[in-house]
Parts: C-alpha cells; structure tokens; sequence
C-alpha cells in the first residue's frame, strides 16, 4: 500500500447563502469586535456594497475604519505602505469585501500590523511566526479561492516577479459566500476568474501531490464550474449560476491548497510580474499551451473528467475523450473571450528567453508538474501563446 502524506486546512467557518449584511452582524456580534477596518478596492467602494456591512458593523456597536484603495496585483511596497499606516492601530477584526487581491492584502496586514517584519520577510512557506487579526473574508469574484487559502501573492516589482507568501496563519477565520456581492463583476472579470477557479481545480488534481482531499473537492469544484461560467459570463444576474462559481472557487482554493498549482500558474507568474497582466487572464492565456504539452503524461487524467463533466460517455476510447476534453478547453476560452495572444499585453517574442528563464526558477510550482519541464520546454509554450496571431 502506498502512503500518500497529505496536509489540509482551511477557513476556520464558511456560511454560505444571502445578505452578507446580516452575517456580519451575527460575526461582529459574536467575537466581541470593537475596532474593525474594513478593506475593499475603489470599483468596490463606488459600488456601494460597502455600505450596508459598514452599517450593520456599526449597529452591533464597532468602530468600522474604511479603506477602499487596495491596488489590484497587489506590489510588496503598497502592502508595506498599509503595514505603516496601520501599525499603531490596534483592529480586532478585519472584514475584506473584495476579490483576490483585497483578500490577500487582508490576510497579509492580519499577520503584519504591528509586526516587526515586512512582507518580502515572509515570502515562502511557513515563514509567518505567529496567527494575527482574525478576518472575515466576502469575495465578490468567484476566482480565486483566496477565501480558504493559506496564500497570498504579491508582486516583487525590482525583481518583475509574483511571489506566494503561503501560512496557515493566513487563513481567514469567517467567509461568506454570497452570490449577490459578484453580480457587479464585469463580464471580462467573470471570465478570467472563473477559468482561473478551473485551473486550480485542474492543476491541483493532475498535481504531483494530489490527495483524496484535493481530488474530493477539485473534482467536484470543475463539475460546478464548467457548466456555470458561460451563463454567469452572458447574464450578470444568473444567481444560481453566480453561486455556482462561488461554492466551485471556494472548492478550487481547497483543492489548490490541498495539492498546489503547477505549470499554469508558474508560467503566469512573470507575465503578471513583468506586464502586469491580471492574475486570472495570465492563467487563462497558458492553460493551452501548458496542457497541450502535458498532454500524453495526463491523458488518463483529461480521459476521466471528460467523463466527470459530460463531455463525453465513459464507452468512448481514452484517448478520444482526453482529446475532446482539450478542444472542451479550447471552446470554453473562446465562449467567454479569454485573450490569446499576448501581445496584446505588450509582450514580444523577444521577451519570450527573459520570461522563461523567470518562470524556471518558480520551482515550488514547477515541481508538481507530473511532466518535468525544462527552460527549453517552458520557452515552447510560451511561443505557443503567440500562435493566434
């Protein structure tokens, strides 16, 4: 028998369903909190979904301290930035209402203010020496799963390089999943977030260190994903499928944390470091190249969900259903309008040596990539991400 050594965690309470409002009512209620800031971005705030949970908070007698201004691809010197302007407050809860980039900037400030390190200090894994202010986590994106995760990312701007800072000490302690918070998204953010949702799913079972865990919740995550996106994507107001993708995000940040990403998310890393292509787009741009490559070492793997998710019956040979699972990827990038070709992010093929010599080096990722990749491999794909042109 083969031992399989695995490691799970997540949020420490996941209340699911409507009025977001009244949850943080009951969770400002129940933990006693005083002092509460409130994090979103500006897109957020103009919306208005701030204000009800701002007013809720107060009713149950905190002092809310709002602040709408988290950047998106958030750079390590705007988090250090927050650490300082926050250091001598003394929060005894902090509520994120936002998509992954305010939620990673929460759980980081949670462990950081008034904290004598900085965030480029904690960079990797297991390097947050102790839990900080518990959050409370609303994504109003179904994406990327930051809600139950132990990571964070951020952007080394001298080094044009994402960089995961990964700690069960970041884990939120409440999130709320409330499809009525994504109905703002736009169609765009719909999209690369929601193929970004798929890929952790997908990458993290096809990982080298898939698990029962991240098998039970990633396999189940693409069955509630794959048929949800392209209605979300052409009807903002589709609640069922709305929550669809929250529940299928929320499982693919388990199955992610429970397994890692692989070459996806290696490979996109530069391209959000240096570019500053949005996290999910960058996913969505190499999903292709990188399982086309991966193709004959996950076949078995692309033959099984296609079955998973009706693409084809189980009587069809494997190596047909691993084929119609590809071009099933290829349909769904093209439904909901995922760009192709990057060059419309500003990038060359002359770039293509610097960012596969960066890519190369996210061996935390690399390493779980069930097929070995060397830089002549990763400068491949990334030439492929040009073809369409």
């Amino acid at each position: 028998m083969n031992t399989n050594i695995f490691r799970f965690s997540t949020a420490g309470e996941i209340v699911s369903g409507a009025d977001a409002a009244t949850a943080l009512s009951r969770i400002v209620a129940t933990r006693s909190s005083k002092r509460v800031l409130l994090l979103s971005d500006a897109n957020i705030a103009r919306s208005g979904l701030l204000d009800a949970p701002a007013v809720a908070m107060q009713g149950e007698g905190a002092t809310v301290t709002v602040f709408s201004e988290v950047v998106p691809e958030p750079p390590s010197h705007h988090v250090d930035e927050l650490q300082n302007r926050f250091r001598s407050e003394s929060f005894d809860l902090i509520v994120a209402i936002g998509g992954g980039s305010v939620l990673d900037v929460a759980k980081l400030l949670s462990v950081l203010i008034g904290a004598p390190f900085r965030v480029e200090d904690i960079v990797g894994i297991d390097k947050v020496p102790s839990p900080g202010i518990p959050v409370a986590a609303l994504p109003t994106t179904a994406g990327t799963g930051s809600e139950v995760t132990p990571n964070a990312i951020v952007t080394l701007v001298d080094q044009q390089l994402k960089v995961g800072i990964v700690s069960r000490f970041l884990l939120p302690s409440v999130v709320v999943l409330d499809p009525a918070l994504t109905v703002g998204m736009p169609a765009a953010v719909t999209a690369s977030t929601g193929i970004d949702a798929f890929i952790h799913s997908l990458e993290s079972v096809t990982s080298n260190k898939a698990n029962a865990m991240c098998n039970a919740v990633g396999f189940h995550s693409m069955r509630l994903i794959y048929p949800s996106l392209t209605r979300a994507y052409r009807d903002a107001t589709d609640l069922s499928a709305r929550y669809d993708m929250l529940l299928g995000s929320m499982l693919g940040g388990m199955a992610l944390s429970a397994a890692g990403t692989t070459a996806v998310h290696a490979l996109s890393y530069p391209l959000g470091g240096t570019y500053g292509i949005p996290h999910g787009v960058a996913n969505a741009m190499m999903l292709l190249p990188v399982m086309e490559y991966n193709f004959d070492t996950l076949s078995d793997d692309f033959a099984d969900i296609a079955v998973l998710l009706g693409i084809e019956p189980a009587e069809t040979p494997p190596r047909n259903r691993a084929e119609s699972f590809l071009q099933a990827l290829r349909n769904l990038v093209a439904e909901v309008q995922i760009p192709t070709d990057l060059r419309d992010f500003g990038v060359s093929p002359e770039d293509i040596d610097t960012l596969s010599t960066a890519a190369s080096k996210v061996t935390r990722l690399l390493d779980n990539n069930r097929k070995k990749l060397s830089t002549a491999d990763i400068r491949a794909m990334y030439e492929r991400a040009f073809a369409s042109a």
